[in-house]
């Protein structure tokens, strides 16, 4: 099947809605009929095209925040934390621990990418302090020679 190769508004559309709802540029691309990746690229790049750069800009910083909303619903969701215990002696139910570590991979891969799109709003805070030997305040010296009349 022949990749799309030109460029359309209604495609640009259909690309931004794509990544607002949370999915990668690379899953677009590997539909049947759509644009390649580096066609996309050429596109953002392309002095003619501001307007779509300006909305798949807008669209990953929208996306950023349907990240964070998954992590929400990533972590309600404890439909499957605990399976049937299948030994004859021990009945009853156990951690499904694999799911467990699973979801929270899946949290921390959407909150690392995240403020990866939206550092600002996203991103870890960091402060910087400046401090003298063992912690102790930087203490300006000034070199005043006082000379006698």
């Amino acid at each position: 099947m022949p990749r799309q190769s030109m460029f359309s508004q209604e495609l640009a559309d259909e690309i931004c809605q794509w990544l607002i709802d949370g999915k990668s540029l690379k899953s677009f691309c590997a539909q049947p009929e759509k644009p390649s990746a580096v066609t996309v690229c050429k596109w953002l790049s392309d002095p003619d095209k501001v307007a779509f750069l300006n909305q798949y800009a807008r669209a990953r910083e929208l996306q950023a925040d349907a990240l964070a909303d998954e992590t929400l619903d990533i972590a309600d969701d404890g439909s499957n934390d605990w399976m049937r215990d299948k030994d004859p002696e021990n009945e009853g139910y156990k951690l499904n621990g694999e799911h467990v570590q699973r979801s929270r991979l899946r949290i921390d891969q959407r909150k690392w990418y995240a403020s990866k799109l939206a550092p600002k709003k996203y991103g870890d805070k960091t402060s910087h302090e400046h401090t003298g030997k063992d912690g102790a305040d930087l203490i300006p010296v000034l070199n005043v020679t006082i000379s006698k009349p």
